[in-house]
């Protein structure tokens, strides 16, 4: 023990590596990614300090190679969900006495090995498992999952500084303690960074979680799971129970200790997880904290004033990158008139030139949607598309599931601003455009507003500052994260704290002490140094 009150490293953002030809990381990356396509492994449970082999296997393989097999996983079932509950609840009285700094020091070594020497693995494990480009893998799964634990560390020390005012002869504080119980973690499979921010966030705080994975990221989660155990997480505080995601969930929100559900993935299952705590409300120890962010309808508004080539970048970084399977992709935009055949001009020469194929070969931009489920719900909307009256598929379209689940980038001219193409999430690489008369701007910006349930990110494009302040005003209750000359995705941690509301989410902006804020139940405390001796007041010596 040591007096002193330490303050945390001075956080910052981990420096993007290029990974251009002739760079020392390039060769590294593709020797580990040689390495681990080379070696199938076998993935157990971890519960507390066991390792546990269920028998029930799943299958993590590349879904631009879907021939090839990674590695096979052992699923939980219910008596492994209920063991991982109770080595949480086993750990929990340790882990939420150990000093803060302490827990602190777990996620910042966590976040040098991250950066050092598990940097390639971890993005290896996100190319190969998620089919992301090297760069996609570079800037979540090593260079924001840094920064989440860097930050975080860093809010932490800020909210355990935030105390009361205190009058003479009193001293006030305020304990932010860990929720009482644990935390369920839902993590989505396109953001390997998010897969890791969901748990350790409320575990930094003092909480301990069960966390649920997708099944197609086991692969990279595990690799979180072997950061945290060489950084001296202790057994119990996480524990990863791959597994059938109704059964995980409905246990675990079964559990009177049920403290809170930190969750990313679609609106239906965020709203299926909060119908079943309303159910059970009467049956837990507190009223569960619920942290989710959902779908999104992401939207690109160009104004008239426009700057049509950087507008293009935009559509096509914002709508095809990562196969436009991010929460925050651009997926519907509304062009002007006078703008619509020189934007459609360029559109189509860039997309063009968009090369699709493994991660492997560092020439492609784009590589294959995560499974045969995604694969055939993208690809219904292009076939809804070529056929519904007021849609015309302009280019792209093609697609093949014989290698791997691959879609080309497509983009589709939409008539109507409430249209299907135009209020639904597709999360792929369909980007849906609607014309509208440059005199009609207002009524375009309602549809923009409106059409949609969502409000999770969107852009303007505009050069005329007056402008730009009426588009912002119009659309501000439009998305959580909005962006003025700049595609809707790539928010960076403390930079731009991301959240949608209205059906995108709570709002609780992973990236910043807002979201720390969910994961205390603080407690005041008042110290009296001078306690009265006579329960009578000074009012009460005349009548």
């Amino acid at each position: 023990m040591t007096d002193g009150m330490p303050r945390v490293p001075e956080p910052f953002n981990e420096p993007v590596r290029s990974y251009a030809p002739g760079a020392p990381e390039r060769a590294s990356i593709k020797r580990t990614l040689g390495r681990m396509m080379a070696s199938e492994i076998e993935i157990p449970l971890r519960i507390g300090e066991h390792e546990i082999e269920t028998g029930e296997m799943g299958e993590c393989r590349p879904p631009h190679q879907h021939v090839h097999r990674l590695a096979r996983f052992h699923k939980a079932g219910q008596r492994e969900v209920q063991a991982a509950i109770d080595a949480a609840l086993a750990a929990r009285v340790d882990w939420c006495a150990l000093p803060w700094e302490s827990r602190a020091a777990i996620f910042l070594k966590a976040a040098d090995l991250l950066a050092g020497p598990y940097r390639d693995e971890i993005n290896a494990a996100t190319m190969l498992a998620q089919s992301k480009t090297v760069y996609q893998a570079e800037i979540d799964s090593a260079c924001e999952l840094a920064d989440f634990w860097r930050f975080n560390v860093h809010y932490m020390e800020q909210l355990y500084r935030e105390q009361p005012r205190s009058a003479r002869g009193v001293w006030n504080t305020m304990d932010h303690r860990p929720l009482e119980g644990f935390v369920l973690a839902v993590t989505p499979f396109n953001f390997t960074a998010i897969a890791g921010n969901l748990p350790t966030a409320p575990a930094m705080l003092g909480n301990v979680v069960v966390w649920k994975p997708a099944e197609s990221a086991v692969y990279s989660a595990q690799v979180i799971a072997h950061v945290l155990k060489a950084a001296g997480l202790p057994p119990g505080v996480i524990t990863c129970v791959p597994g059938n995601a109704r059964m995980v969930s409905e246990q675990a929100i079964a559990s009177p200790h049920l403290a809170g559900i930190h969750c990313t993935g679609s609106t239906s299952v965020f709203q299926a997880l909060w119908h079943q705590v309303g159910e059970n409300i009467s049956g837990y120890r507190s009223y569960p904290r619920l942290v989710g962010e959902t779908g999104g309808k992401d939207f690109v508004f160009a104004h008239p004033s426009a700057d049509i080539d950087a507008l293009v970048v935009g559509l096509v970084r914002g709508a095809f990158e990562y196969q436009g399977q991010k929460c925050s992709a651009a997926s519907r935009a509304f062009i002007p008139a006078s703008l619509w055949p020189h934007v459609l001009e360029r559109l189509q020469a860039q997309v063009a030139e968009i090369r699709m194929g493994s991660p492997l070969d560092f020439r492609n931009f784009m590589a294959a949607v995560i499974d045969a489920k995604a694969y055939q719900k993208i690809t219904s909307y292009i076939e809804f598309s070529r056929h519904a009256p007021q849609h015309e598929v302009l280019f792209g379209g093609e697609a093949s599931d014989e290698e791997g689940y691959f879609i080309r980038p497509t983009v589709v001219a939409v008539a109507d601003p409430r249209a299907k193409l135009m209020c639904e999430e597709i999360f792929g690489p369909v980007l849906a455009l609607h014309r509208y008369p440059d005199s009609h701007i207002d009524a375009a910006l309602d549809a923009c507003d409106s059409a949609s349930p969502y409000a999770l990110t969107g852009a303007i494009f505009c050069r005329d500052r007056a402008e730009i302040a009426r588009m912002s005003e119009r659309l501000r209750f439009a998305a959580g994260n909005f962006y003025i000359n700049d595609k809707p995705t790539g928010a960076v941690v403390s930079q731009q704290p991301f959240g949608g509301g209205r059906a995108s989410g709570t709002n609780d902006k992973a990236g910043s002490i807002l979201n720390l804020l969910r994961w205390v139940s603080p407690r005041a405390i008042k110290e009296n140094f001078v306690p009265p001796k006579d329960f009578r007041y000074p009012h009460m010596g005349e009548e």
